[in-house]
């Protein structure tokens, strides 16, 4: 019964430890969530001025049309896979899509488990990237990856990129989108007239662009923002999780305890009992 007790209180001390790693690996997981959720609204409205300067470009240029004109090329895919392990389903997620989507398509995978996981289903990627450890690193991935689909445009001649983007609600959980990047329909630029012309320095196919280049860089930033928080997101009700089942055992090791301790405490009054009635015998 000594070395059930000791066991028991080895276990408890376990579990108690590996809750409070978990604790705080929930809570890193949820300020960096928090932390790159708040980059979004700054990233958006970046976003927005470079669409409306590219409104005003277009309206310069006298024959637009919906876009420059499609290349021939295979498509290319990017696709924001886990980091790390402990965020539940993410990654098997994206990679369901992925494989849905993958077909004839260079991939681009962000993130180093996804990658892993990704090439064990077949699915290699054309260019790889591990995700920014902190929101501090976010806008260098967003350049590097931007650097790397326009090479791929020039050598390759992709015919379109699309995105595979987990994102993380509060009510409905993850939920893995497809959103088109390139090629960039200037239709959808039409309707934000300027009050006057602008004056320009430079041809207006040159502004048309480098104003595509910034809205395009900004649809980055803000992609790589919504998957970094939804992986520390999908972490952190992981990590929920493991802590219910943490204070479970808990709570049965306790009462498994309390249980031995009680029966010791038992067996020895029932010792004493006998040993003083048989003191007290007659001889």
């Amino acid at each position: 019964m000594t070395d059930r007790l000791a066991e028991i209180s080895a276990r408890l001390d376990t579990v108690r430890q590996l809750g409070t790693v978990v604790g705080a690996m929930r809570g890193m997981a949820a300020a960096r969530a928090q932390q790159s959720r708040n980059l979004l609204p700054a990233i958006r409205t970046y976003a927005q001025v470079a669409a409306d300067a590219m409104a005003q470009a277009l309206a310069l240029v006298p024959d637009r049309a919906a876009g420059p004109a499609g290349a021939s090329g295979p498509p290319g895919l990017v696709a924001f896979c886990g980091e790390q392990g402990f965020a539940g389903a993410f990654t098997e997620r994206v990679l369901e899509r992925l494989g849905q989507q993958a077909g004839g398509a260079l991939l681009f995978l962000i993130g180093t488990r996804g990658v892993a996981r990704a090439a064990e289903r077949g699915l290699p990627a054309a260019w790889s990237a591990p995700m920014a450890s902190h929101v501090d690193g976010l806008p260098r991935l967003a350049r590097r990856l931007g650097e790397a689909l326009y090479a791929a445009i020039r050598d390759r001649g992709l015919s379109r990129i699309d995105i595979i983007l987990p994102d993380w609600g509060q009510d409905r959980g993850l939920q893995v989108e497809t959103r088109a990047l390139l090629p960039l329909d200037h239709r959808r630029f039409h309707g934000r007239p300027a009050a006057q012309p602008p004056l320009v320095n430079l041809p207006p196919r040159q502004l048309v662009e480098g104003f595509a280049e910034e809205y395009v860089h900004a649809l980055l930033q803000e992609a790589v923002a919504i998957a970094f928080a939804a992986e520390n997101e999908a972490r952190v009700a992981a990590m929920a999780s493991a802590r219910s089942n943490i204070e479970r055992m808990l709570a049965e090791l306790g009462t498994e305890e309390r249980q031995i301790r009680q029966d010791s405490i038992t067996a020895e009054v029932i010792e004493l009992a006998g040993a003083a009635r048989g003191t007290a015998a007659p001889r």
